[in-house]
């Protein structure tokens, strides 16, 4: 059953990599607006250098965890600016949540998504309305929560989480940005949608529609 969870998990991985390589130019023009223009090359480097990494992996023997702790040194590695270590913290944090899983059942894929956010936040010391990722990483969580709470069945799951993610995702075009280079635009950071929120819903569309 474990080998099984864990080629997902890398299908996981590949996924997302594709998602935001073919959405790398959008992600770019995105930070152009409010940063440096380098978000979709960053993001796009990051995840390369993760499925580089995972393709090595041993499915047999790995576990989750140790996916997940692959994911987050290879992340790092390859991306030295603020973005490296925000999802380097988030996938160890998942590492640790997934520890001792040897299933991608419904309940662990709800853990995946609610340790990511903390781990977002804990690094960042952001919260929701900074104008950051965090604003489709919490919300995203919330809504796996409740999900699970009522019990619904994995496409609903799974609809829900996107949802709230691209609800969040959305909300930060009448956001100020507080946090990272976007700050030093102050007002004239709203209209513009957070190329970290914009790159999250990727990651999360890609994980719904490998994982469910």
């Amino acid at each position: 059953m474990s080998e099984i969870a864990v080629r997902r998990l890398i299908e996981m991985f590949d996924a997302i990599s594709s998602d935001i390589g073919a959405e790398r130019d959008r992600l770019s023009e995105l930070d152009g607006a409010i940063g440096d223009a380098d978000h979709g090359i960053t993001m796009a480097i990051g995840f390369s250098a993760v499925t580089s990494e995972l393709a090595r992996t041993d499915a047999s023997s790995a576990e989750l965890s140790s996916v997940m702790t692959a994911a987050a040194s290879a992340f790092l590695n390859a991306v030295g600016a603020s973005t490296g270590p925000l999802y380097a913290t988030a996938f160890r944090r998942a590492a640790q949540a997934l520890e001792g899983c040897d299933a991608l059942d419904l309940g662990t894929c709800a853990l995946l998504v609610q340790s990511i956010a903390p781990g977002i936040r804990e690094r960042g010391k952001g919260q929701r309305g900074d104008k950051t990722m965090l604003d489709v990483w919490l919300p995203a969580a919330d809504a796996a929560a409740q999900a699970i709470a009522a019990g619904k069945p994995a496409d609903a799951f799974w609809a829900d989480v996107t949802a709230a993610a691209q609800n969040g995702a959305n909300a930060t075009r009448s956001m100020v940005a507080t946090k990272g280079r976007a700050a030093r635009l102050g007002e004239r950071s709203l209209g513009h949608m957070d190329p970290g929120a914009a790159s999250a819903v990727l990651i999360i569309g890609a994980m719904a529609r490998t994982l469910r």
